[in-house]
């Protein structure tokens, strides 16, 4: 399994679409919106700056896109190519491909986390303690496990030319409802009433109540862990199913 994270890692470092895309793409959102609206403004509700609001918002974002859009595409394009088929000949158990896929997504993740933090201290100075900075990147990281899983499902659940339209109203579905694009409390209330019970939403709230520093939500948590779950259980639920029709 050690062999094909690297593998996947080493794709992934290839790819200079996907590099921008999910590591430089947050981060220049983030210096646009956060400019566009006065990084010194208060956002309602918080005792968060325009700033400090959009740092977690465009991190959490970034890390989305790298494992949602990395793994479900490219999954099912390694079914269209048989390369799936190919491992499933070596001794690498089905759980150790699921596991690989989401270790490698998460580790790609990372570097457009630090990238927004880095582009809001530097540009935009934003400041925070030193184990607010520790616990927002441990926890944006470890919540984009949600989405690596909800990746998987999808690269198995639609094959190469349907995964692309899918993921990406899921993709932009998500990040638009669950408030990481705009603050939710200016939707409408049937919105607002959906967007709390969306794993974005709570995956940015965990985030912004370390830097207001508050404990997250016990809420908040349980729904990333019900995601999680779910999202996890039907890819490996999807993976035995087209392990059956192989």
């Amino acid at each position: 399994m050690t062999a094909l994270i690297k593998l996947e890692l080493a794709r992934a470092l290839r790819n200079k679409k996907f590099l921008f895309f999910s590591v430089l793409y947050p981060a220049i959102l983030f210096l646009i919106f956060s400019s566009s609206s006065g990084a010194d403004e208060r956002i309602d509700g918080t005792r968060l700056t325009v700033a400090t609001y959009l740092m977690v918002s465009m991190a959490s974002f970034g890390a989305l896109t790298a494992v949602l859009m990395g793994n479900s595409e490219r999954i099912a394009k390694e079914r269209e190519s048989g390369w799936v088929r190919q491992l499933r000949l070596t001794t690498l158990p089905g759980r150790g491909y699921v596991l690989a896929k989401t270790a490698s997504a998460a580790v790609v993740s990372l570097p457009s986390i630090v990238v927004v933090f880095l582009a809001a201290a530097a540009l935009k100075h934003v400041r925070l303690d030193a184990w607010q900075w520790l616990a927002l990147t441990g926890s944006i990281w470890a919540g984009s496990l949600v989405f690596a899983a909800l990746g998987v499902a999808l690269g198995y659940l639609a094959s190469g030319d349907a995964v692309r339209p899918i993921t990406m109203i899921i993709y932009f579905g998500l990040s638009i409802l669950g408030g990481l694009w705009m603050p939710s409390t200016t939707f409408p209330q049937v919105l607002q009433d959906i967007a709390k019970w969306l794993p974005t939403h709570a995956y940015a709230a965990v985030g912004r109540a370390i830097e207001q520093s508050q404990a997250p939500s016990a809420t908040d948590v349980a729904i990333l862990a019900v995601y999680f779950v779910l999202f996890a259980g039907g890819a490996a639920w999807l993976y035995r199913k087209d392990t059956l029709k192989a």
